[in-house]
């Protein structure tokens, strides 16, 4: 197995695009970034930047907009990112999973002054456009074929070499660079605003935990909308690494890809890397030589998935426990404990690891006090890496932010040598392949069914993706409807990861004496025997 390397700097600078920058000047020719369609060296990846700035503020962004981004992975999308870190704007990426009147709302809510659009969505935010409260000024679409629709413009058009100067902001750490949205338990999605202080503190935290070297290919299959996008693309790009993108998850294009084009370092989610597993017999050689770190998130790996998979890629796994409020990471489950976990430690497997550098974790009882090793209670978060609020929700953002700690919501206890384990979801979050679900969202358009007279949602065990979604519904009176029916009015109505697998159909909900329903003795039927490992993202 390979061993861990250390990364090349210890910092990856007080600005997110200082890493660019820095290596553009030390590793000009080397590959930055490369997708089927385009492939950048540093250097030209840093002047792509500067002349997107620039277009910035031609079109007359100031420091603090909000650009929207919805697009599969693709290089474009990185060069976003930077050159709005560059312009002094904040970058609004959109879930492509959601449904159109989910980014809606969230359009309505973050008021871009741009969008980009990738192909595939054009005609869906093109019929958006006269339903939002406030209409961007400037819509872009990022194949060149799409500008056609009226009121669009062209990226390429944006990338144009000009003979502007260079963009100049004055430098501030504390500025937003990235508002990135997840969902409450009332199914409103929120924005969690993040500033270049919080992500480039929580790239060198992943950087120090993943040692990613200059020149070290990066497999980027997960989406670049993600919290995930500091781990598997942020974090390597600082450290001088090249990132390969892939626009969708496909198993067999992802295992050909580590296979033939000497890949180090990838992020998935358990439900990918079974997947990925089951590919490989389609492989008729296998050269995984380069393949040094897995590192993955959302849920614990079975153990028997775990020793596979060691087996099959001979590289170190490394687990991390986060969460969007937090830029991601929080805690690392290194190789080394999974490999203690295989052997005689097998608790650790469950486990999501140990803080990350700068990072403290306590336990807090329901009046905030703190308890004691073993004793289970809501982890409470504090570090550099933490959001700086809402968007413009500022009674969520008190009661998540206290006294300098992020109040989770998850049900965890630390054990002596401070190992965090996650017990369950204080808001019944699902994670199903990697994607947060928030159950509320899903009853709330479940009500709106004429059959339904109550509905709860709760996830189920499922050896593929972790959990799926289970409605269990109480039907109205002489009502009457089949499982698919329900099934596809969701489809109609919801991101296609929210929709509910499966329909169950009861006589009552169990209640407590004030009347909220037990999800807990709703999903003791399905977990009987099973234990619910849980690591968010």
């Amino acid at each position: 197995m390979n061993a861990k390397r250390p990364p090349a700097d210890t910092t990856s600078g007080a600005l997110l695009h200082d890493a660019l920058d820095r290596w553009s000047t030390r590793q000009p020719h080397a590959l930055f970034a490369a997708d089927a369609g385009r492939k950048l060296r540093y250097a030209e990846a840093q002047a792509a930047t500067r002349r997107l700035a620039a277009a910035f503020q031609r079109a007359g962004l100031r420091p603090e907009a909000r650009v929207a981004v919805l697009a599969k992975n693709r290089v474009e999308v990185v060069l976003l990112y930077y050159a709005a870190a560059r312009a002094g704007l904040t970058v609004v990426p959109l879930n492509t999973r959601l449904a159109p009147e989910e980014w809606a709302y969230i359009l309505d809510d973050a008021r871009p002054s741009a969008i980009f659009v990738d192909g595939p969505f054009m005609q869906a935010i093109d019929r958006l456009r006269t339903t939002l409260a406030d209409p961007a000024e400037r819509y872009v679409a990022l194949e060149p074929d799409d500008a056609r629709i009226a009121g669009w413009e062209s990226f390429e058009q944006w990338l144009a070499p000009e003979h502007d100067p260079d963009v100049v902001v004055p430098p501030d750490p504390d500025r937003d660079v990235l508002q990135l949205y997840t969902s409450a338990t009332t199914g409103r999605p929120k924005g969690a605003v993040l500033t270049h202080r919080a992500v480039c503190a929580n790239i060198t935290q992943v950087g120090q935990a993943i040692g990613v070297s200059p020149g070290e290919r990066s497999l980027v299959v997960a989406p670049l909308f993600h919290a995930a996008v500091v781990p598997s693309t942020l974090t390597p790009l600082a450290y001088g690494g090249s990132i390969y993108l892939q626009a969708d998850f496909r198993p067999t294009e992802v295992v050909r890809a580590l296979n033939e084009e000497q890949i180090g370092f990838t992020v998935l989610v358990p439900a990918m890397l079974q997947a990925c597993l089951a590919e490989l017999g389609t492989l008729a050689t296998r050269h995984f030589e380069a393949l040094r770190l897995i590192y993955y998130g959302s849920s614990p790996i079975a153990r028997p998935t775990l020793r596979a998979a060691i087996d099959a890629f001979g590289c170190g796994f490394m687990q991390s426990y986060g969460m969007t409020e937090a830029s991601q990471a929080v805690t690392f489950l290194t190789p080394q404990d999974h490999l203690r976990g295989l052997a005689d430690r097998p608790e650790l497997l469950l486990s999501a690891g140990r803080p990350a550098s700068q990072t403290e974790i306590a336990i807090l009882d329901p009046l905030d006090r703190q308890l004691p090793p073993g004793e289970p209670g809501e982890v409470v978060i504090r570090g550099p890496q933490l959001m700086r609020c809402y968007w413009h929700q500022p009674e969520a953002t008190a009661a998540t932010l206290r006294d300098g700690w992020l109040h989770t919501g998850d049900v965890g206890s630390l054990d002596t040598d401070g190992y965090l384990t996650i017990r369950d979801r204080l808001k019944d979050m699902i994670v199903s392949g990697g994607e947060n679900v928030y159950p509320r969202a899903i009853e709330e358009v479940l009500m709106h069914h004429s059959a339904v007279a109550e509905a709860a949602v709760i996830g189920v065990p499922d050896p593929r993706w972790g959990e799926t979604v289970k409605a269990v519904i109480v039907p109205r009176e002489d009502a009457s409807f089949s499982p698919d029916e329900v099934i596809a009015f969701c489809r109609e109505r919801l991101g296609g990861f929210e929709v509910p697998r499966s329909v169950d159909v009861v006589d009552r909900l169990p209640r407590n004496a004030a009347g909220k329903v037990l999800k807990r003795v709703l999903r003791e039927a399905y977990w009987a025997g099973q234990e619910r490992g849980v690591a968010g993202a």
